[in-house]
């Protein structure tokens, strides 16, 4: 009775913030059924970070509970995960993750993880972090900017569920289908709004869109690299102030999660305004009614303001 009262309370809690269902696995048992709600049977499902398990959510639908592993508001990248989630991961039937991005879920995967793993590195072509930005030429993990990627990962989570339940495969390989074209739209939409733009310069905090520049033919600037948490030297900030004005920018983008302080101090400096483009690496408080295809629209919306398309 204890256990099942803690699962309940920790799904309540996750559920307020992010307004998707999100339950700790983790003593609640790894068949996918939720405690006390009798109606989900699927298969378990352990999600590294929101747009994983919205992707997730989105292809189970009412058959399965996501377990997200970052808290919203949580910086994705500076993840570490307690016994309990760590628990989680190895007794999830289905486990969505992306290797070489958050370096406390591959140390649970590999510690002995017994469920089906799809990662996202495996399933799109990552691109390479942006030259000269101190990443070391790594891939750019930042994938899910591109919605064309996000729906082959769509079809590889239908897939998954597939074979871990197969007597509703093929509902869960419509519903991956339905997804696909939800964003074979959001595509044709980004694609249409951006098509014809003063500027195609993007000012950002750091290298987070680098996916989204290269689908829809626009130049990325960062402030800092893939690490959000990285310092630009002086030099970087200073070339910078050469370029927004070579370029014809008139915005500096700040993210949610990410200190807006230097982008504010470049845009004061440069007399340029600030607005906020969200990478869409978790939810937040002020996010928690939307969802990754509204988010990305309000992007699409901030980028033809501020690029005069």
């Amino acid at each position: 009775m204890t256990m099942i009262v803690m699962c309940i309370g920790w799904r309540l809690l996750f559920s307020t913030a992010a307004g998707i269902a999100l339950a700790l696995v983790a003593g609640c048992g790894s068949s996918g059924t939720a405690a006390g709600d009798g109606g989900v049977d699927g298969p378990s499902t352990v999600a590294a970070f929101y747009p994983l398990a919205w992707v997730a959510q989105r292809v189970g639908g009412d058959r399965v509970d996501v377990d997200l592993l970052t808290s919203p508001g949580v910086e994705p990248h500076d993840l570490e995960l307690t016994p309990r989630q760590i628990a989680a991961v190895g007794e999830a039937d289905v486990l969505l993750v992306e290797s070489g991005f958050q370096p406390a879920v591959d140390d649970a995967v590999d510690g002995g993880a017994l469920g089906a793993v799809v990662d996202a590195a495996e399933v799109v072509d990552l691109l390479p972090a942006t030259p000269g930005d101190g990443d070391g030429g790594g891939p750019d993990p930042h994938f899910w900017l591109d919605p064309m990627r996000m729906g082959a990962l769509a079809e590889r989570v239908g897939a998954a569920y597939a074979d871990a339940d197969p007597e509703q495969a093929d509902a869960y390989q419509q519903a991956a289908e339905d997804l696909s074209a939800e964003l074979e739209t959001l595509d044709e939409q980004l694609r249409t709004g951006l098509a014809d733009c003063r500027t195609r310069t993007v000012v950002t905090s750091h290298d987070a869109f680098g996916y989204l520049a290269d689908r829809y033919d626009l130049e990325l600037l960062p402030i800092a690299g893939v690490d959000p948490g990285s310092e630009p030297s002086p030099e970087r900030l200073a070339e910078l102030a050469d370029l927004v004005a070579a370029e014809d920018v008139t915005t500096i983008f700040t993210e949610t999660l990410v200190s807006p302080a230097v982008a504010e101090t470049l845009a004061t400096e440069a007399g340029l305004d600030v607005a906020t483009l969200d990478p869409i690496e978790g939810l937040t408080d002020d996010t928690a009614d939307e969802d990754y295809l509204s988010l990305m629209r309000a992007n699409l919306d901030a980028l033809v303001k501020a690029n005069r398309c």
